[in-house]
């Protein structure tokens, strides 16, 4: 009851917000993608041990949609502000039609959603689905399972797919192949303690945050994700 009020109180509060946030994209005319963050479908002990991922995803998903310069892609922290101010970022499971009115603020064309489920044998599971924000409509779906240890090479598959599903731009041979090369490299480990950085930060932990991006640098000093967050991160503490 409590989740519905608060989407019922987004949507009214959402769309007086539209106006504002289209006039902000309306000079960037390239088609534009938002990924939300995906549902965990883990189940036991390992719903609670793999619950920094359902950011963790959509984040790493993001950072592989923007190596198509063709395209724009919602950064994750423009989200996470909106779903603060509408109140929803407590909520695990937004109904579809908040998301829809959270895509159109963030002024996105297509909105991503993804669930995630794991098994005893270190098999993981993703289904992604695309949405067209202005008809509602699914345009694209996808489901993908591999081993843990293939984490990235997933979400590297799934951004190049979902990108031709969702009959966007082509992205770029170079971006292609700077894509693959990192999903051959990211250990499972490194992005789960990546994923973990986001939810601390989330939480206004900044101390727990910049660790956590140490450590990820430190097992993978390659991933430039996690350098740029640091960055940020000690920018914006410091000011």
């Amino acid at each position: 009851m409590r989740t519905t009020m608060l989407a019922a109180l987004g949507l009214a509060t959402i769309a007086m917000t539209v106006p504002a946030a289209a006039q902000e994209t309306a000079q960037d005319t390239r088609p534009t993608v938002a990924v939300m963050y995906f549902t965990n479908g883990a189940i036991g002990a390992a719903h609670q041990e793999l619950e920094p991922l359902r950011k963790g995803i959509a984040d790493m998903l993001v950072t592989e949609l923007a190596g198509n310069p063709r395209i724009r892609v919602v950064e994750r922290d423009q989200l996470q502000k909106l779903l603060d101010e509408q109140n929803l970022s407590r909520t695990d499971n937004i109904d579809p039609a908040t998301a829809v009115k959270l895509g159109r603020v963030l002024g996105a064309g297509h909105m991503i959603f993804g669930t995630y489920v794991t098994d005893f044998k270190n098999n993981m599971r993703l289904d992604v689905r695309a949405v067209d924000v202005e008809t509602s409509r699914i345009v694209y779906t996808e489901t993908i399972t591999d081993k843990t240890d293939n984490f990235m090479a997933m979400i590297s598959r799934i951004a190049e797919r979902a990108n031709s599903g969702m009959k966007l731009p082509e992205m770029p041979r170079q971006a292609r192949e700077q894509s693959s090369d990192r999903a051959r490299k990211l250990p499972f480990q490194a992005a789960m303690l990546y994923s973990r950085a986001i939810a601390e930060q989330d939480r206004g932990n900044t101390a727990g945050a910049v660790e956590l991006y140490r450590a990820v640098i430190q097992k993978f000093p390659e991933y430039e994700p996690a350098e740029r967050a640091l960055k940020k991160l000690r920018s914006s503490s410091s000011e």
